[in-house]
């Protein structure tokens, strides 16, 4: 897994917040490029607690999704991949 720089930001109210420039997904995103649902059928799914975000219940269809985690929904898993777009080209 390449390895991701951390920044960490002040905001003005005072609360650090550690960023990072790993790609992320919101759920609803995922399950529709995952080709289980249309977006209005993912969004259904996630808040009647059809789906679950590594063995814990998720009912936000926002929900933010990192390299690495995984959803199941009806018995089956998806984990989270992305295609390395940093390739370079000879």
């Amino acid at each position: 897994m390449p390895f991701y720089n951390m920044v960490m930001l002040i905001h003005p109210t005072g609360s650090n917040r550690l960023m990072s420039e790993e790609p992320t997904i919101h759920l609803d995103q995922f399950l529709k490029t995952c080709g289980v649902a249309t977006g209005g059928q993912a969004k259904l799914m996630i808040q009647a607690g059809e789906v679950w975000v590594n063995n814990k219940l998720e009912t936000r269809r926002r929900r933010t999704l990192l390299v690495g985690d995984q959803v199941t929904f009806a018995g089956a898993s998806y984990v989270v991949a992305f295609d390395d777009d940093s390739t370079e080209l000879d």
